[in-house]
């Protein structure tokens, strides 16, 4: 193994369709109109030095050092700014353009420290590549005038020095070693897009300033690393280099974060990962990343993960660390026990949203096949399975229906209960470069996002009241019909007319109008009108939607009414369109495309089905059960019953993201034996008797499926610290069970995958080492994937509209319980943190604050950072406040990373009437100044901490 090198071509590529010929060194090359002469040269296989340009960015002209010389033109241009013109002779090297480049060199040569043996950069420097590269042997520039390099000049302060800043966590910004070529700016500002660098000062005086002056840690600074990537010298770098070294290998891999899926290439010194730098042929995420991804690997070897398996017999007994066969054994007897004292129905399984494809579908396995019933699910239960059954309904498929890329046509963005900034924020740099080239963006959000308003871009905003996503949709409905604005040609050839026409009737109704909703919704009738209008005429629609959509008790009809609007504005199957869906966790479409709901085999097909099931028993070699099995919901209910009394769970950590805590808690109380494979002892291991150490992306191979439904490689690149990946602790538990997989390794299992799911029948780990990643459908028909779903007709055929009538929620404001809350996420963190708290994130969102508006605590006496009781029906708790006028007067938020807060003991049952998808983002609440936490945090606290007492192993006496 060797590092994969990436060419840095200098410009962005070109889409221009019209091709230029010209002669470069006595070579003529074609390329498209609006290349630049550096880029046409690289790609003919000729490098011109170059120190200020690089692709991920546009040309800024500022080192000259990329000098070209141009038959019939006077001077030397820069290449990096001249572009490709029909018959074009270029020259890239003459004795004039060596003796400037020199020059160049030298002067900057002059004002850098030359400590390039202890550089951290040695070995991967720009300037020092550039320096052999024009010939540069020695600097006729001494120190001795004005500089940037010492502390002290002539034996007196020098002014123009600065100390280095290692606030960031991550990364140290050195200015002695700047050679203010703009990168790092220009990648905050066009890759990014935060504007949070900039060059202060000019000529001499000239250095990169975060915001006005300030520490990177201090500025607005979102710690994504494209400055740090963009960096030609040691100005910027990993503090993991600096420690470690320079790596000497890669290997590429996907990101286990959110949904976004970016590829990585994981750059290594034997087995310790240096440092994770984004791939720019991640079709994903085209090389830029965020923190998380790019910094926050940390946990892989944090000194809390669990690396021995550990048993008891009753959560109130500290663990014992046993040996894998003792643990598996232990587990196998107390379900077998369970099954027959019970029945076979009474133990299941949930599967992770964060492990591979292929260790989701062998727990699915192991359940129905093993465990001999269908009592499996997954966290996407919590989070998208409306999106699930809504586009299921009207499209035919349970997925999103474009790419990424798709973005860059895009002329109008809908983003309703998403906030991709905090939430996706390598998609949201590519949405927002999309903005400022001129797309227009409407936010339908209770909170002021910070999609709203960002540097160059501001939205219409609609800010209403949770829990009436339906209503305003119709409205917007309402206005698309009855202006005349429906697609009438689009919904003639590819959607059901007569339903159409039921549909349209129903929005047409007065009752529907922006006016008439606008006392449910608190939307500005005019701003509604307007956003409706501007989504329906403005070109090329897409919709973007999150949780705030799904996690309501109409999250399955808000699905439904955006797949009506895409629908009725012919805004779906073609690129610059359609509906998307924003998944949170790295491999939710995956977990769900493997089949882990109970009444869906893998590829979304109904358990019940004679011919579907009887492909996997012949495959299984095992009678399967017809009847769907329980939803979690269903388990926890079951559970306090006294039927369902054995539980396994891999990767999910559900006493802390599922509602009702209180709740939950009753549930696993009362089951019997409780599996937990995970890498630390999370919430839900508190009331666990059984602790299966899980295993890192880092340390497995596999796939995951983003939310553009891309299938990935997940790429070992260590051993496995606990031992073994998670797919082969699952094939040791089935065993142990007495239900036999045998697979050697993963690639065989997406086999068969492949060969049961019509969806994935064309996916290999060598096609996905072909083409870097395809997207579902793979199959005969698109054997290299499906960008774009929907291209001239729907999955189902003709598309459906149906019906969505506005039902409020029964959880309602009243004197007790005035407040609206819902919850959401903020960047630094992930999911309940299990992760990103043990890493250096913390820096940013230490603990979960409570967003309330200034006229909510004046009203109750709070000022900001006082601790407040947070109460709702279903319980408290407490945490400290927030004032801030991001959220409107009666509407309070928070996050739920942070398991002190236990946010979730506040939701409620309360759940989509199709899915069971808990309603989270509605709970009535009330505020109330508080002195910390409540009896009830204490409670939990000193439960926790009883609960994960870890036994001295028994030493044996030395005989």
């Amino acid at each position: 193994m060797s590092l994969i090198q990436e060419t840095d071509f200098g410009t962005p590529k070109s889409k221009s369709e019209t091709m230029v010929t010209l002669t470069i060194d006595g070579n003529q090359i074609t390329v498209p109109e609006g290349t630049s002469i550096m880029r046409a040269a690289m790609e003919a296989g000729t490098q011109i030095p170059k120190l200020c340009a690089t692709d991920m960015v546009d040309a800024f002209g500022s080192c000259r050092l990329c000098l070209v010389e141009i038959e019939g033109r006077a001077g030397t241009p820069a290449s990096c700014t001249t572009p490709v013109m029909p018959g074009l002779v270029v020259h890239t090297q003459s004795e004039r353009l060596k003796k400037l480049r020199k020059g160049v060199m030298e002067l900057y040569i002059s004002d850098h420290p030359l400590d390039c043996l202890t550089c951290a950069a040695n070995g991967d420097c720009e300037l020092q590549d550039m320096a052999g590269a024009v010939g540069l042997r020695d600097v006729r520039y001494g120190y001795e005038g004005e500089n940037h390099v010492f502390a002290k000049s002539h034996g007196c302060e020098n002014d123009n020095w600065m100390p280095k800043d290692e606030s960031n966590p991550y990364f140290t910004y050195d200015p002695s070693k700047c050679i203010v070529c703009s990168r790092c700016v220009r990648a905050c500002e066009e890759v990014q897009g935060t504007f949070a660098l900039t060059i202060s000062g000019r000529g001499f005086d000239s250095r990169v300033s975060p915001g006005m002056n300030e520490s990177f840690l201090g500025s607005e600074c979102v710690s994504c690393g494209a400055c740090v990537q963009a960096c030609p010298t040691a100005t910027l770098t990993e503090k993991s280099v600096i420690e470690i070294g320079q790596p000497e290998h890669s290997v590429v891999t996907t990101c286990a974060y959110c949904g976004v899926g970016c590829a990585f290439k994981a750059e290594m010194r034997g087995e310790e990962v240096v440092r994770m730098v984004p791939w720019k042929d991640g079709k994903a995420n085209r090389g830029h990343s965020c923190v998380k991804g790019r910094f926050a690997w940390g946990y892989t070897t944090h000194k809390e993960r669990i690396l021995k398996p550990m048993i008891r017999e009753r959560i109130e007994d500290p663990w014992q660390e046993v040996s894998w066969d003792d643990a598996l054994n232990f587990a196998a007897a107390k379900f077998k026990g369970i099954q027959q004292k019970y029945g076979r129905d009474a133990v299941g399984g949930i599967t992770s949203s964060r492990c591979t494809n292929e260790e989701t579908y062998l727990v699915q396995k192991l359940i129905r096949a093993g465990f001999g019933n269908n009592n499996v699910d997954t966290c996407a239960r919590v989070c998208h399975s409306p999106t699930g059954y809504g586009l299921s309904q009207t499209f035919g498929t349970s997925a999103g229906t474009q790419d990424f890329d798709s973005v860059e046509d895009t002329d109008v963005v809908l983003i309703i209960g998403a906030n991709p900034a905090s939430a996706h924020p390598v998609f949201a740099s590519r949405l927002k470069k999309r903005l400022r080239q001129g797309a227009r963006l409407i936010v339908i959000d209770p909170r002021r996002t910070e999609m709203v308003e960002s540097p160059h871009v501001k939205a219409l905003h609609l800010p209403l009241m949770p829990g009436t996503n339906v209503a305003v949709l119709t409205a917007l409905a309402h206005v698309i019909v009855t202006e005349g604005l429906v697609d009438e040609a689009f919904v003639r050839e590819r959607c059901d007319w007569s339903e159409f026409q039921d549909w349209a009737a129903f929005v047409a109704d007065s009752k529907h109008s922006p006016e008439a909703t606008a006392i449910m919704t608190g939307v500005d009738p005019k701003v509604l009108r307007e956003a409706a209008r501007i989504y329906a005429t403005g070109g090329n629609g897409a919709i973007y939607y999150g949780l705030g959509v799904t996690e309501h008790s109409q999250g399955s009809t808000t699905v439904i009414a955006i797949a009506n609007l895409a629908m009725a504005t012919g805004n779906i199957g073609r690129p610059g369109v359609g509906v998307n869906p924003l998944r949170g966790q790295n491999n939710v479409q995956g977990s769900c495309d493997m089949g882990s709901f109970p009444h869906e085999l893998p590829g979304y097909r109904h358990i019940a089905g004679d011919a579907v099931r009887e492909q996997f028993e012949a495959m299984w070699n095992v009678k399967l059960n017809n009847e769907p099995g329980l939803r979690i919901p269903n388990m926890f209910d079951a559970a306090i019953e006294g039927s369902f009394m054995g539980l396994y769970v891999q990767g999910e950590d559900i006493l802390q993201s599922d509602p009702n805590t209180k709740h939950v808690v009753a549930a696993l109380s009362a089951m019997e034996c409780v599996i937990v494979h995970d890498l630390f002892l999370n919430e839900t291991a508190n009331y666990a008797h059984v602790f299966l150490p899980g295993s890192t992306f880092l340390e497995k191979d596999g796939t995951f499926t983003n939310a553009e439904r891309r299938i990935q490689r997940v790429r070992k690149v260590m051993t496995p610290l606990n031992g073994y990946a998670d797919w082969e602790v699952t094939i040791m538990l089935g065993k142990a069970m007495g239900f036999e997989m045998n697979y050697t390794h993963p690639s065989e299992i997406m086999d068969e995958i492949a060969a049961l799911t019509p969806t994935f029948a064309g996916v290999s780990y060598a096609r996905l080492d072909e083409l870097g990643s395809v997207q579902w459908p793979c199959n005969e028909k698109a054997p290299e994937g499906t960008p774009v779903m929907h291209i001239g007709g729907f999955v189902r055929g003709k598309g459906k509209f149906i019906l969505t009538e506005y039902i409020a929620t029964d959880e309602r404001t009243g004197p007790r319980y005035p407040l609206l809350l819902t919850t959401g996420r903020i960047l630094s963190q992930y999911n309940v943190g299990a992760q990103t708290r043990r890493t250096e994130n913390v820096v940013w969102h230490a603990e979960d604050r409570l967003e309330i508006h200034p006229h909510d605590a004046e009203q109750r006496g709070v000022r900001d950072g006082d601790w407040v009781r947070l109460a709702s029906r279903a319980g408290e708790t407490t945490l400290r406040a927030e004032i801030t006028d991001r959220v409107a007067p009666g509407v309070v938020y928070t996050t739920f990373h942070h398991p002190d807060t236990q946010a979730n003991v506040i939701t409620t049952d309360f759940s989509d009437w199709a899915t069971n998808c808990p309603e989270y983002k509605v709970t009535a609440v009330q505020i109330s100044p508080s002195n910390g936490p409540s009896d009830w945090q204490k409670a939990y606290d000193e439960q926790a901490r009883h609960s994960r007492r870890i036994a001295a192993p028994v030493v044996e006496a030395a005989e």
